[in-house]
């Protein structure tokens, strides 16, 4: 039976293992962390190779997860990262909204990127745990997952204005504005400034927040997601994790080819449908592994390659 489904099934993630993906991360964000603190703006070039480096880096712990535990956990790992990558793009159209909404300058656009995929990490983390426990104690929540997903889709596809709507306009970030003395202006890259005897919050703590609280949304859609293909904690957790380590880089890829992409979200929303009901079908229907791995891909190379053939014209563009 599928591993996705049967709770039985052997777990890969022993303390060793954890261990050391847990310390591979810190080093990796580390990295990322002192690339970002040059706090001037990414070339091209530069973003193309560091997001060529984090696929090759998720891609590779992929085949050692194939060659070291088997071909079944390898092929839920990279259904899992696909899965996940292709959902965490959304929140790319995201970032774009906010660093408008809020007037951020490319040159500081790293620095929110990186603490907003930290505080991403954190929360997913906390999340993975959670649905872990709730599938392993109750099985049948994964139908419950399943119609979230469905739900998900059904707004992406007709709610576009809902959708679309301001990211720095949620309850959180107003409440915050209210409650902390504000400057009126970008101070550099820093987030918090002391002007004269008192500490003021910059718009790019606004920005960090509107960012995690809106990751708060994606995450409870998508995360529910990777377990249509499996539930073992570590290949949830990881590739998870992996997918959401290389979004700074590929934000700075892709920003310019966003609002070409006309039939993402579509794409998106297909993916969540199918997801959605296998979950939800999950006692009468069984997909292998590698088949769920080569419908997802199918349906996010069919949208990319419709997106290129007939971008959106120039007036949606914005």
């Amino acid at each position: 039976m599928n591993h996705a489904i049967d709770l039985g099934a052997r777990n890969i993630g022993s303390p060793f293992l954890w261990a050391g993906f847990l310390v591979a991360v810190v080093v990796v964000l580390a990295v990322d962390l002192k690339i970002s603190a040059r706090d001037q703006s990414s070339t091209f070039k530069e973003a193309v190779w560091w997001s060529v480096f984090w696929i090759v880096l998720s891609v590779g712990f992929g085949f050692f997860v194939w060659f070291r535990y088997g071909g079944e956990q390898g092929l839920e790992y990279f259904a899992g990262y696909l899965l996940e990558k292709s959902l965490s793009v959304d929140n790319l159209f995201v970032f774009v909204l906010l660093f408008r909404s809020f007037a951020i300058p490319p040159r500081h656009q790293h620095r929110v990127l990186f603490w907003g995929v930290l505080g991403a990490i954190l929360l997913r983390g906390t999340l993975i745990l959670a649905g872990v426990a709730l599938v392993h104690r109750f099985h049948w929540v994964i139908a419950v997952f399943g119609a979230i997903l469905v739900y998900t889709a059904w707004k992406i596809l007709f709610h576009k204005d809902e959708q679309d709507a301001e990211p720095a306009d949620n309850a959180v970030v107003r409440w915050v504005a209210r409650k902390l003395p504000m400057t009126s202006t970008i101070e550099g890259h820093h987030f918090f400034v002391r002007q004269g005897s008192s500490l003021q919050a910059t718009p790019l703590l606004l920005a960090l927040i509107a960012a995690e609280t809106t990751d708060l949304v994606f995450a409870l859609d998508s995360i529910p997601a990777v377990f249509a293909v499996t539930d073992d904690p570590f290949l949830v957790f990881s590739s998870n994790i992996c997918a959401v380590l290389g979004l700074r880089a590929l934000y700075f890829v892709v920003r310019g080819a966003l609002t070409r992409l006309r039939y993402l979200k579509p794409g998106l929303a297909a993916i969540l449908i199918f997801v959605g009901l296998k979950m939800l079908l999950y006692k009468w229907a069984e997909l292998p592994t590698g088949t769920s791995l080569l419908i997802i891909a199918a349906i996010l190379a069919i949208a990319l390659v419709f997106s290129w053939l007939k971008p959106a014209p120039v007036d949606e563009q914005g």
